[in-house]
């Protein structure tokens, strides 16, 4: 193969690389719970925390709250509240029915329910947002006799898709994978 024909394959191999990045860096909107209007008294006490422990949240994440408006509503709390469902002195309170509140730092977010007796039932949600450099997965632990399974591969989140700019930021990866095909292609070329 010519020199010119190897550069340009090689060249090829590394912006699909590098295109590749944009499509894997596009944070999630996720519906609390895992299903349509699910910000209610679950049936399980602990069944909105054991959700959001599996989906890994990361910043850029926008957590969807669907609920009766007219019946319930969303309060976004310091840690201490959430333990003691105190409703007194939240942070930030949605009564809109669809509440999106995005992710936009790493460490722990505290929602309870604004209706009285709802929080103690269950109506509560912990959330633990990962930070850029401890988004890999690891695996999880199954039952014993259950395979092993892990988690889909780890994406950077950037701006929402809804935010209507429509562009992603190039991580660090991006440029890396883009260097290394590079440089491997006049390693291996000449």
């Amino acid at each position: 193969m010519g020199s010119s024909r190897f550069f340009l394959l090689c060249f090829i191999t590394g912006l699909v690389s590098f295109s590749m990045n944009f499509v894997a860096h596009e944070a999630r909107e996720l519906v609390v719970g895992g299903k349509e209007s699910l910000w209610y008294i679950p049936t399980s006490p602990d069944a909105l925390n054991e959700w959001a422990k599996l989906e890994r949240i990361k910043i850029g994440d926008v957590l969807v709250f669907k609920y009766d408006s007219n019946m319930d509503s969303v309060l976004e709390v310091e840690e201490g509240d959430y333990t003691k469902c105190n409703k007194a002195k939240p942070i930030k309170q949605y009564t809109d029915g669809k509440t999106m509140v995005k992710m936009d730092k790493s460490g722990p977010f505290f929602f309870i329910s604004g209706v009285e007796g709802h929080c103690e039932k269950g109506e509560k949600l912990e959330v633990r947002v990962l930070s850029h450099k401890h988004s890999t997965p690891s695996p999880t632990l199954a039952p014993k006799g259950s395979p092993v399974v892990s988690p889909p591969p780890a994406q950077i989140p950037t701006e929402s898709p809804k935010s209507g700019s429509g562009a992603s930021s190039v991580g660090v990866v991006g440029v890396a994978t883009v260097v290394m095909s590079i440089l491997a292609c006049f390693m291996v070329g000449f």
